[in-house]
């Protein structure tokens, strides 16, 4: 690449609202660092979208940490990435508010997860749950975003980024930049090991159903035993077959193995060797991660240098965004 050729945008943000998972980990944070070399890079800790639910103040301190190392821990270098806290960087909340003003009500109360949310926390249906995603899409759209390596689940809400972009562009003429997703067809959705039908979710009770990143061997193994298969015993990829599929594709995730090779190799094998197998895949590839991460933690004093770093970087760089919205939109000074 020149130096005369601007490198493009990539911006992603993971809640520190609960333990990662593996679908956390093989979805999204994984494949972050394949963008570090050609791309700014802004990854960052959403905790303003994590208050939409309330949230124990000393948990959601001590898992603000815990996210920020796992970004580190799961390959992310903090010289090559802009890592930083949402709320370290005011204009997240000050473009919300303003995105807040050209989304429209009736986009807002199509969005699939905010129907999901308020059935589960249905005590606690804030306006900031129904708005969360005018703040994705500030959170976006401050940094000029080109790229969003983003979930399948998340899909409407970068279309609802894109259109409250292109509407404020159109009028107040050029703003923002129109961001693209990315979903990395390389890697499908993690499923419930206790209900394959169903993703698996950081929140979800059922423990044996979520196998989360800092799990130990002995958890994961466990879990992997206990995973819901179906009457038969082949180990075959199929649609009436999702419990089987979802620890194919787990398996094919950390072993880089295609799903004809992983049919080939267990073949008349069973649903027992091929559970254990999977498991110890899924051990073996978080280990590192886990070491890592361990480091990290019991640093905090680096932790927070890098989020004090990657504040004043994300922080220059929204503020240039800023600027521009408030001139377009008539504000004073």
């Amino acid at each position: 690449m020149s130096e005369m050729t601007e490198k493009k945008t990539v911006f992603s943000g993971v809640q520190p609202s609960g333990n990662l998972t593996i679908g956390n980990y093989l979805g999204a944070i994984k494949n972050f660092s394949r963008f570090s070399e050609e791309y700014k890079t802004f990854y960052c800790v959403v905790d303003l979208h994590a208050i939409t639910v309330r949230q124990v103040p000393a948990e959601l301190r001590r898992r603000t940490y815990e996210t920020l190392a796992l970004y580190m821990a799961c390959g992310l270098d903090a010289d090559k990435n802009t890592l930083f806290v949402q709320s370290h960087v005011p204009q997240h909340a000050e473009l919300g508010w303003i995105l807040d003003c050209y989304t429209m009500f009736g986009e807002l109360s199509r969005m699939t997860q905010f129907k999901d949310k308020s059935a589960k926390h249905s005590q606690n249906i804030n306006a900031g749950l129904f708005t969360y995603p005018a703040l994705m899409a500030a959170d976006i759209l401050l940094y000029q975003t080109d790229i969003v390596p983003v979930g399948i689940d998340q899909k409407q809400h970068l279309e609802l980024a894109r259109d409250v972009a292109m509407r404020f562009n159109q009028i107040y003429s050029d703003t923002f930049r129109i961001p693209e997703g990315y979903i990395p067809t390389d890697t499908m959705k993690i499923m419930s090991l206790a209900e394959p039908t169903a993703k698996m979710s950081k929140s979800d009770p059922n423990q044996n159903a979520v196998v989360y990143i800092l799990d130990s061997k002995d958890d994961i193994m466990r879990k992997f035993k206990r995973a819901v298969t179906d009457s038969d015993s082949v180990v075959r990829y199929s649609e009436d077959k999702p419990g089987v599929s979802n620890l194919m594709t787990i398996y094919r995730a950390f072993t880089g193995k295609s799903l004809d090779e992983i049919e080939r190799e267990f073949d008349g094998r069973g649903y027992g060797e091929f559970k254990l197998a999977v498991g110890e895949a899924c051990a073996d590839g978080l280990a590192p991660v886990r070491a890592e991460f361990d480091r990290l933690i019991a640093d905090k004093a680096y932790l927070e240098a890098v989020m004090k770093k990657g504040a004043e970087d994300a922080y220059h760089t929204a503020r240039k965004t800023m600027s521009k919205v408030r001139r377009k939109i008539g504000f004073v000074g």
